[in-house]
């Protein structure tokens, strides 16, 4: 595998989907600037993740 991108980031929302999944979302008021990146990850319910949890995300290319 190869990493595309890795980077850490605060969790500013977590939206609940539905009874099985959760969205985490980092959507800050810097979006409209080029070096900021930002991300909407639905992941399954019991994450224990919070809004304000600093989190890394990781892209692998398989």
């Amino acid at each position: 595998m190869s990493t595309v991108i890795q980077f850490e980031s605060v969790i500013e929302f977590v939206a609940d989907i539905n009874g099985e999944k959760d969205c985490l979302m980092s959507q800050d008021k810097t979006q409209d600037e080029p070096g900021t990146l930002w991300f909407n990850i639905d992941v399954p319910k019991g994450h224990g993740v919070r809004a304000g949890d600093r989190v890394r995300i990781t892209v692998e290319k398989i």
